[in-house]
């Protein structure tokens, strides 16, 4: 048959084959409707309508493809499913309405009661509090170990023992784990390694390249990069993303069309701006490295970092979070942070405009003394997530904070 452009919806799969992540950053899962758009189209619908009740049947019954209803089926967010699982490498994706809805999702598909889940310490706060508090209560165990420590992981490992879950680099210590290794442990004891990907997105770092079986993001970080709308997404097999689908489908999480649109057109800037984020974050923690007043700086690009090797085996770039201590306790990180005029006082990252936190009070705050001091979030830790503003700049600003804690 004759191959005419105009027949097809959407770029065939086979004709994005082969293709590099920065070209499926900007045609992978393209649709297009009758009109030939250019531009990915937004379909703000509630529901699809049917040729007649014989055709609704079919649809909702499994029996024959198509859009039912829009908490499960929407032309927008397939497009953005399709095209964030061809950037990581998975069969399939499943969007969903925030980063901890991702996490939600996944867990609920994929634990039952009496399932035993490690975890590495270095996790954002509300993932920490969801799996220890909320998960705890339906009968599923929850070990925390070092991120770094492989005879950890190894020695929480029990006969129950259904996930490991973990962030790579961590947040916000930017510690980096060793994926093939956890890998290797995950399927000797029939566990799925689920690894958040959010520091590093498919730009920097593809997980299931290196044995894990599920990938989550918070797309509302850098996938769209400009601060404007919340969404989670998780990528997979197909059996695996089938169940997560179930959860979504009866459940409800669901990412919207309009957030969907916004974040595949993140996704076709994610390339440039993720060497741009690494570009400046580097050299902005080899800066702080040489101040007055800073004590430690924790980011995988300096030599000096434990797992800098690591780093560069597994990551094609180290990032654009950073933190680091102030010689001083909360008060000396409150007034470091205040001082700053230009970068932003918000615990959100993946922004192209800098954003500045105290972990301890903000994104960690809810953790408990004990968990903080295993996790390594002291009062005088600052995490800075580096935009695209020229470094200059930034460290003129910083070099506010810095005369603060002279002061």
């Amino acid at each position: 048959m004759t191959y005419r452009r105009e027949e097809h919806t959407f770029i065939p799969e086979a004709d994005l084959e082969g293709m590099s992540v920065e070209t499926l950053a900007v045609r992978a899962g393209q649709v297009r409707t009758a009109q030939l758009e250019h531009s990915d189209p937004i379909f703000p619908t509630s529901s699809f309508v049917y040729g007649s009740a014989a055709q609704a049947a079919a649809r909702f019954g499994g029996e024959e493809p198509g859009n039912i209803y829009s908490r499960f089926t929407n032309p927008t967010v397939q497009a953005f499913e399709a095209r964030i699982a061809a950037m990581e490498g998975g069969e399939r994706a499943v969007a969903t309405a925030s980063g901890m809805a991702a996490i939600l999702s996944t867990c609920m598909a994929l634990l039952k009661a009496g399932d035993h889940v490690v975890c590495s310490r270095g996790v954002f706060g509300t993932t920490n509090v969801l799996l220890q508090k909320y998960f705890a209560k339906f009968g599923v165990e929850i070990s925390f170990v070092s991120l770094t420590d492989l005879r950890q992981w190894q020695d929480a490992v029990r006969s129950n023992t259904r996930m490991l879950f973990l962030e790579t680099p961590s947040n916000p210590l930017c510690e980096v784990a060793d994926l093939e290794a956890l890998s290797q442990l995950a399927k000797s004891a029939d566990a799925l390694l689920v690894v958040d990907n959010c520091f590093c997105t498919p730009i920097l770092q593809r997980p299931l390249e290196f044995g894990a079986d599920v990938v989550i993001h918070s797309a509302t970080k850098y996938l769209d990069g400009q601060g404007r709308c919340v969404g989670g997404v998780v990528v997979g097999s197909n059996a695996l993303m089938e169940e997560v689908y179930g959860f979504l489908r009866s459940a409800g999480p669901t990412l919207s069309p309009f957030n969907a649109w916004v974040f595949l057109k993140g996704l076709e800037t994610l390339p440039i701006r993720m060497r741009a984020h690494c570009e400046n974050a580097l050299e902005l923690a080899t800066w702080l490295e040489q101040q007055e007043g800073i004590e430690e700086v924790f980011y995988a690009g300096l030599k000096q970092h434990p797992q800098h090797q690591l780093a560069l085996k597994q990551q094609s770039g180290f990032g654009g979070v950073l933190s680091f201590r102030v010689r001083g306790g909360r008060e000396a990180a409150w007034a470091f942070i205040d001082a700053t005029r230009m970068i932003s006082i918000t615990a959100n990252l993946g922004d192209v405009k800098t954003t500045i936190t105290h972990p301890a009070t903000t994104t960690h705050g809810r953790l408990s003394p004990e968990d903080k001091a295993q996790a390594g979030i002291t009062e005088n830790l600052i995490r800075v997530s580096v935009g695209i503003e020229s470094s200059a700049d930034l460290k003129k600003d910083l070099s506010r904070g810095l005369d603060a804690l002279k002061g």
